[in-house]
Order: structure tokens, then C-alpha cells, then sequence
């Protein structure tokens, strides 16, 4: 017999996979033009963050070259930090971008799922409207369609650029330290 807490984590690990099943659809929208916004967010995502995985790498380039001309002062490498700053704006501006163009997907899966659940409310029996609150009924609304733009922001910006950042740094740790190291970075991550 399985104890009460490893049930209820059980159940809440398949309530929470159901719950990413049914909002995924509305990540690859129907429509072509939103499909292009999903896309179009997804390559601004990516080029921000390889972007932001460069900026370690510029700075460290910079103060290398200070390094080595400690006594020319004059010579410091104006274009090395013209780029840092560079790469950070652009960077936040494909962040922004990304922000912009996906507006409008996950205001349509808000709306569906608003409309989804008005119509379900409707299909209720009378029963049921007389002995609720309408009030907590259509704050319950609100916050269930907030849930969904929230889940929906969180899985694609949140979930998914990390998984990327990781492998990209990853990759920049094998390249410049070798393997063993890319190796320790990836087992420590997953094991927190």
C-alpha cells in the first residue's frame, strides 16, 4: 500500500502533465499567420539567447586585451566594448520582440479558453447556477484564463530558453575546457 503523500504527489504529477496537454495546442496555433508569430517569437528567443551567452565571452575578450596592454592605456579595445554593449541591448531588444509578437497568440488561447469555459457553463444544469456565487464563478473564469497565459509565457520563455542556455553554455565549456567540465555543469544542474 503506497503511502498518502507519494499518491497525491503521484496524482499531481499526471494532473500537471494533463494540464500541459491541453494548453500545448495552443502553443501551435491553427492559423498561419499565428503560426508565423510562434516561430517568429521562437527565433527571437534563440537569437537572444545566444546573444546573452556572448556577452561572458566579449567581456572576458576585453579584459584579456587589457590584460596583455596593461601599460597602453590608450589602447584599450574601444570595438570589444562597443560590441558588449551591443550584444546586451540587442540582446533585451530581441527579448521585447519576442515579448511583442507573441501578444497576440496568447491572447487568442485566452480568449478559447474563456470561451471554452463560458460555453461549458452554459451546458450546466440550473441546479448548479442556483446554488453557486456568480461572482466567485466568473472570478474563478478570470483567473483559470490568467493561469493559461501565465502557463503558456512560463513553458515557452521560461522552460524552454533555460534548456537552451544550458546547452549553449554547455557547449562553451567543452570548447574552451574541455569535455569533463560541460559534463560536471549539465549532472549539477539536473540533479538540482
Amino acid at each position: 500500500m503506497k503511502s498518502f503523500s507519494t499518491e497525491n504527489s503521484s496524482e499531481s504529477g499526471r494532473t500537471d502533465l494533463k494540464t500541459i496537454r491541453k494548453i500545448l495546442p495552443f502553443l501551435w496555433p491553427g492559423s498561419t499567420p499565428l503560426r508565423l508569430r510562434v516561430i517568429s517569437a521562437m527565433t527571437f528567443l534563440l537569437f537572444a539567447k545566444a546573444l546573452n551567452v556572448l556577452v561572458p565571452i566579449i567581456l572576458k575578450e576585453i579584459i584579456d586585451d587589457l590584460n596583455s596592454n596593461l601599460n597602453l592605456i590608450a589602447s584599450i579595445p574601444v570595438a570589444l566594448v562597443l560590441a558588449y554593449g551591443a550584444t546586451r541591448l540587442l540582446s533585451q531588444i530581441f527579448n521585447e520582440l519576442r515579448d511583442a509578437i507573441f501578444t497576440r497568440v496568447a491572447q487568442r488561447a485566452v480568449r478559447l479558453a474563456g470561451r471554452g469555459t463560458f460555453n461549458h457553463l452554459h451546458r450546466l444544469s440550473v441546479k448548479f447556477h442556483l446554488n453557486r456565487k456568480t461572482g466567485g464563478v466568473s472570478r474563478a473564469i478570470e483567473r483559470g484564463t490568467k493561469g493559461i497565459e501565465f502557463l503558456l509565457r512560463f513553458l515557452l520563455f521560461n522552460v524552454l530558453p533555460t534548456v537552451i542556455e544550458v546547452l549553449l553554455v554547455s557547449a562553451i565549456l567543452w570548447k574552451f575546457y574541455g569535455y569533463l567540465y560541460a559534463l560536471i555543469a549539465i549532472l549539477t544542474l539536473l540533479t538540482y
